[in-house]
């Protein structure tokens, strides 16, 4: 017998890329719903061959769903998933509302799988911040050999990292650079088209941004309190495909061709590095794929114990969507939940 499963926020660029993901690795599920709130409510998605006609959220009856897979935004999760795990559906949320809560497991499978056990606390798991998922995937395995003391980050983080308005705004500026048009700035606070922002999420007290933040807080709850981290995020004229400049400082020695063998074997990671012209992966090259590609490889010659390396992923897979389902497979191949409608 298989599962029921419930995709909020269906209509979203992550919520349908959930479905997508959900029928390409064939999660094992009987029944997959689309829900979103009630503008949507009618239409139409994808989910492998079929259709699926969305419901609407807040008319839905969880009590007989397993799995909630949650992308509707951080005051939505915060209403709905409790609610809904009360209700005996365990819900994988990808919103910022759950991650900091010590009762809340934060999870890469790649990572720290085995934390997942936690869950039944409130039957919530929470997906990462894309830009920390594909790092800490990263630096596990670098951690294991030579124990991260220190890690500087700089990111470039695709529109698609803001939404769909955020992709739409990067085409119709960029559309309008060409036609000599007006420039409609409304998603984002400078013009991306043609720029880079150096500025995600709010600003705080210290001058870091909230996503800045996020990246040393879950670094530092999914992989080691001890790892000093510090982040500058930035948002670029790329729709899909965040990609990262990271600087490792460990403990112990480690050259670079160590750390090539120890990414080549590590799960998740795809290493492509040959040190010629073209011989690294770029966003493009990521969108669509699942891996988290690892290129330029070096040692840190400024201070002891020093690595550098380019990191590319896309984030609306395992930034998102694909992280997601990862999670719920785990449940259910370490049978930590079984089907609701037992067979008759």
């Amino acid at each position: 017998m298989g599962y029921k499963v419930a995709v909020v926020g269906a209509t979203g660029n992550v919520g349908r890329e959930m479905l997508d993901i959900l029928a390409e690795r064939a999660f094992p599920a009987d029944t997959v719903v689309a829900l979103a709130s009630r503008r949507s409510l009618g239409q139409e998605v994808s989910f492998g061959d079929k259709t699926l006609k969305v419901q609407a959220l807040d008319q839905y009856d969880f009590s007989d769903t397993d799995i909630c897979l949650m992308s509707a935004g951080g005051e939505t999760s915060k209403e709905w998933s409790p609610r809904i795990g009360q209700q005996g559906c365990v819900v994988i949320d990808n919103s910022s509302a759950f991650r900091y809560d010590s009762d809340v497991p934060l999870i890469v499978p790649e990572v720290n799988a085995d934390a997942v056990v936690g869950f039944t606390k409130k039957n919530i798991i929470a997906n990462p911040n894309c830009s920390t998922a594909q790092l800490v995937v990263a630096l596990k395995p670098l951690h294991e050999a030579a124990t991260i003391k220190r890690v500087v980050v700089a990111t470039y983080q695709s529109v698609s990292g803001a939404g769909k308005e955020g992709m739409d705004e990067l085409f119709n500026q960029t559309r309008a650079v060409f036609t000599a048009g007006e420039v409609k700035m409304q998603k984002f606070t400078k013009r991306i088209a043609f720029n880079v922002i150096p500025h995600i999420d709010v600003f705080m007290e210290d001058g870091s941004t909230k996503e800045e933040w996020k990246m040393v807080a879950e670094t530092k709850k999914m992989l080691d309190p001890k790892i000093k981290l510090t982040a500058t995020c930035v948002r670029v004229p790329v729709f899909i495909g965040h990609s990262e400049a990271v600087n490792v400082e460990f403990e112990r020695p480690l050259s670079a061709e160590e750390a090539t063998q120890i990414l080549r074997s590590a799960p998740g990671i795809l290493v492509d590095d040959k040190r010629e012209p073209g011989g690294y992966i770029t966003p493009h090259e990521a969108a669509g794929e699942d891996a988290t590609y690892i290129s330029r490889i070096r040692e840190d010659i400024t201070v002891e114990n020093g690595l550098s390396f380019w990191c590319v992923s896309d984030n609306l897979r395992k930034g998102a969507a694909l992280n997601t389902v990862q999670i719920a497979e785990v449940l259910v191949n370490r049978k930590l939940i079984q089907p609701k409608q037992k067979a008759a």
